[in-house]
């Protein structure tokens, strides 16, 4: 009894009559090989008899169909033999990752030092790189987004106290401002430190640079 072929799913047959020829593709990137096309003598036969059929008024008519009757068994068993020699051909040129049973080419889509494709074990260095350069798409856009007043805001303003509503007639305040638009109210009151002079926190007891006491 004869052995069964082995096959993979990611393969091309591109046999013809004429000869044999096969293509296999990665799962992942696809990329593809393919193998050198191969003649077929059976194929040869039947071409060089249909053509001296033709020429010769039907003379050897009954001799090519005798001979494709016998080149369709022929052919398979030259069909399978070859295809047999592809796979062991470009079997080197691929690997089957025992986590996603995916056939990938080791060129571009095996992990080496982790026995993965890269599906299942990427190169840290290329998704760090992704995603480094995936967030500084996204704070690009984010950026255009925003409005023009917004874009004016200092860091250090993001850190201070910002009030909605006017505290004298709790008029609503649209955007930072140092007067309520409504009442003329001082809306930001800046407080120093009696001893060193430095800016003091809404709310705070003591200067955070020298440790006087607020007034």
């Amino acid at each position: 009894m004869s052995e069964p072929i082995e096959f993979v799913r990611n393969y091309s047959d591109l046999s013809t009559d004429k000869g044999f020829q096969f293509e296999f593709h990665c799962d992942r990137c696809g990329t593809g090989y393919r193998t050198q096309f191969q003649a077929s003598a059976t194929g040869t036969i039947t071409s060089a008899l249909d053509a001296a059929s033709g020429l010769l008024g039907g003379l050897f008519s009954s001799a090519a169909n005798v001979s494709s009757r016998v080149h369709s068994a022929a052919w398979e068993r030259s069909h399978d033999k070859h295809f047999v020699e592809a796979i062991e051909e470009l079997r080197p040129s691929f690997a089957q990752c025992p986590h996603c049973q995916g056939w990938v080419c080791r060129k571009s889509c095996w992990n080496t030092k982790r026995g993965l494709c890269k599906n299942c074990a990427p190169d840290l260095g290329v998704e760090m790189s992704a995603a480094q350069a995936q967030q500084a798409r996204e704070e690009i856009w984010a950026h255009a987004r925003m409005a023009d007043e917004d874009k004016q805001i200092k860091a250090e303003d993001w850190r201070e106290t910002i009030v909605a509503t006017c505290p004298k007639c709790e008029a609503t305040l649209a955007a930072k401002a140092k007067f309520c638009p409504e009442c003329g109210h001082k809306l930001q009151i800046a407080a120093h430190c009696s001893e060193c002079g430095a800016k003091l926190n809404a709310g705070a007891k003591f200067c955070g640079e020298c440790g006087t006491k607020a007034e």
